[in-house]
């Protein structure tokens, strides 16, 4: 399984990215996909998630109403676009997928991509 996430980047307060996590080696549309985030010295945490359908997503509060979880089955991909950003968003984001929604610990997802990194500059 290979979980390829990219589409970080840096940009200013207030703009706009849209990471990708492209999958493979997994029967991706029977998968649920979910997005955490790491900051430098703090611990990873959760940031969106979204079941194998696309039909449910949980977020976190902090980005509610600023990020959107989704995905392409068909593309084998997940994406997380990310407006109206903040300096306390950057970090280093990770895609992670599980055969069920396994919640908002990272404990309970099994395959990891790699990170992107995204720097919000203010």
């Amino acid at each position: 399984v290979q979980l390829q996430a990219s589409g970080g980047g840096l940009v200013q307060a207030g703009g706009s990215l849209r990471l990708s996590c492209a999958a493979s080696g997994l029967t991706f549309n029977t998968y649920s996909m979910a997005w955490f985030r790491q900051a430098p010295g703090k611990e990873r945490e959760f940031v969106a998630a979204i079941t194998w359908s696309g039909v449910t997503t949980y977020y976190a509060e902090f980005v509610k109403g600023r990020f959107t979880i989704s995905r392409d089955n068909a593309k084998n991909t997940g994406y997380l676009q990310m407006d109206s950003l903040k300096p306390e968003d950057t970090a280093v984001y990770y895609c992670a997928s599980n055969l069920f929604y396994s919640g908002n610990s990272d404990t309970g997802w099994d395959f990891w991509g790699q990170g992107t990194l995204v720097t919000v500059s203010s």
